[in-house]
This record gives structure tokens, C-alpha cells and sequence, in this order.
């Protein structure tokens, strides 16, 4: 073979190692992925096992979920910040996310540094309901009672920083009210003590009120959602309710640790959207009272940073602190 010959070879076969080399690196997934969920129950582990069932088998490579339980759900989210961007960690959470920036002096993670928003998977819609007892028919009516009784009425919570708490802070804060929160150690048991006529008004996911408002033991005023919900049909919205500012969803999204290529992304983004939208995947969502709802990566990061803003403002002006 000629000096030229020899040549042209090398370079040849230099350039095909480059070509072939990248394609090497882009082989995705590699290994079990490890999907960090830091609430154990109800929704959250609903859509945990969903997702690794359904992303398991969409990537050929199972997806194991790891309930990580703790701190109001900053554990598991701290372990996933902290885990290696290679795409095989990831995160399934909920509001807590943009709560607890506002709610906790310090945190070991960044909501917007360490992360990066895959796509929101599903939204659970909540309600507005007071006791029968309570001289209202109206959202506008509950308003005009608390405000002609100032510190009389009060409304129950999960607890201090839960995401009902800060619906009912909300609220307050739109309508210009002056009513008494009273936290309960779960949303279960604020809707227990208000169908025991113990408090005047909570806001919890339509799911828990259906029996109830059905029967007439709670009066929903109306659903904090842009569209009416068909298990609640005679509920209006806060919309036409007469507030159409006052807009809560539970919402359950995916995340990977910030740094993870951007094909990743789009991939499981596109898996996600897929999946959720299956036929038979959504009417197992809507037996359990959550609803598919996805979108691009872009639109799920521009909605973590409108919802970082809001729960900042209501926490600011009802100055709440957590430890």
C-alpha cells in the first residue's frame, strides 16, 4: 500500500471512530433508573408506580420507585439535586417544590439551580367547601359573612406550609379577609373536623368531597380550576364564582438533576406525554381523581417560576416560617 494509500486510511478510519464514538455516548438508558418519590401515599404513589411501569417498559430498561418520605418532601428532593445528571435518577414531586423555597429558612437544594423540569404529568383539582351550617350559598356570600364578622370564622389545613394552607391564605389575601387558620396533622383530618362542624371552611382536592357534597354534608362554593369538574358538575368555578385569581392545582411533575443532556430530556418528555395520554392510562387516572396533564419542558420550567412567585407571595404576606 502507497504512503498516500496509507493515508487516506487513516484519516478515514480516524474520522469514522469520531462519527461512531458520539453515537456510543448518546446510548440512553444504560442502567436501571432510580425514580426518587418523596411522598409514600394517595397520589404520589399512584402516579409512582405508574410511571415505572409505563416508563419502564416505554425505555426498555426498568424504572424502579423509591418512596422517600421526609421533610415535607425535601428529602427526596435534596437526593435527587444531589444524584448524578446522567438521566438515571429522577424525581416525581408536587407543589412542595415551589412551596419550600419560600417556607424554610434554608434548604439544601435550589428549586431552579438543581433541576431540570422533564413534564408535568397530572393535576388534581381542588375545592372550596364549608359546613351546611355556614350562612352561605355563594363564594361572594362566604366572603360578605367573614367580612362582616371579622376573626370569627376560620378555615382548616394540613398543616402549617401545606398547599391547602396556603390555598386558604390565598384566599384571605384576595378577598381581604380576616379569618383563623386552624391546622390539623393532615388534610384528611381538617375535612373530618369540618364535616364534624369543628371549622368553617377548608380547601382539599375535589376526590375527597365527593361523597360529601353529593349527600350534602359539605357545600362546595366552588372549584379552584379554570373549567368546571365533572364529578362536582353543580360546583361553579372561582371564576364564575366571582374570583378568577383564586387558581390552585395539586400538580405531580417529573424532574431530573440540573447538568442531564438535553436529548434526555426530550426524550423522556416525550415518553411521558405518551404515556399519560394512553387510553387506558387516563381512565385509570380519572378512578383515582387525577387528570393527564403534560407539556413541553420549556412550558413545565416556565410554570415551576410563575408558581416559585406566587406560593413566595402568599407565604410573604401571611408571613409564615418553617424551621
Amino acid at each position: 500500500m502507497g504512503l498516500w494509500l496509507r493515508c487516506v486510511c487513516t484519516i478515514a478510519g480516524a474520522c469514522a471512530l469520531a462519527v461512531a464514538t458520539p453515537a456510543v455516548a448518546q446510548k440512553y438508558p444504560e442502567k436501571n433508573i432510580r425514580l426518587i418519590v418523596p411522598f409514600p401515599t394517595g397520589a404520589s404513589q399512584i402516579l409512582g408506580l405508574l410511571v415505572s411501569e409505563r416508563l419502564g417498559a416505554a425505555l426498555g430498561q426498568p424504572v424502579v420507585a423509591d418512596f422517600r418520605p421526609g421533610a415535607g418532601g425535601n428529602l427526596g428532593a435534596e437526593l435527587a439535586a444531589k444524584s448524578p445528571a446522567d438521566g438515571h435518577t429522577l424525581l416525581l414531586t408536587s407543589p412542595s417544590l415551589t412551596i419550600s423555597p419560600s417556607l424554610y429558612k434554608k434548604l439544601n437544594y435550589d428549586t431552579l439551580r438543581d433541576f431540570a423540569p422533564i413534564s408535568m404529568l397530572s393535576t388534581v383539582p381542588n375545592v372550596l367547601v364549608i359546613h351546611p351550617s355556614v350562612p352561605a350559598r355563594s363564594l361572594m356570600d362566604l366572603v360578605k359573612l367573614a367580612r362582616a364578622h371579622p376573626g370569627r370564622m376560620n378555615f382548616g389545613s394540613g398543616g402549617v406550609g401545606s398547599s391547602n394552607h396556603l390555598a386558604g391564605e390565598l384566599f384571605k389575601s384576595l378577598a381581604k379577609l380576616d379569618i383563623l387558620h386552624v391546622p390539623y396533622k393532615g388534610a384528611s383530618i381538617a375535612l373530618t373536623h369540618i364535616l364534624g362542624g369543628e371549622a368553617d371552611l377548608v380547601i382539599v382536592t375535589v376526590p375527597a368531597t365527593i361523597p360529601f357534597i353529593a349527600s350534602g354534608r359539605l357545600r362546595g362554593l366552588a372549584v379552584l380550576v379554570p373549567e368546571r369538574v365533572p364529578t362536582v358538575p353543580n360546583v361553579p368555578t372561582t371564576a364564575e364564582a366571582g374570583m378568577p385569581e383564586l387558581v390552585v392545582n395539586t400538580w405531580y411533575g417529573l424532574f431530573a438533576p440540573a447538568g442531564v443532556r438535553a436529548d434526555i430530556v426530550q426524550r423522556l418528555n416525550a415518553e411521558a406525554v405518551k404515556f399519560m395520554h394512553a387510553p387506558e392510562v387516563k381512565k385509570q387516572l380519572a378512578a383515582s381523581g387525577l387528570d393527564a396533564m403534560t407539556g413541553s419542558p420549556a412550558e413545565f420550567a416556565a410554570f415551576i417560576r410563575a408558581d416559585l412567585e406566587k406560593w413566595a407571595r402568599v407565604i410573604r404576606e401571611a408571613n409564615i416560617r418553617m424551621e
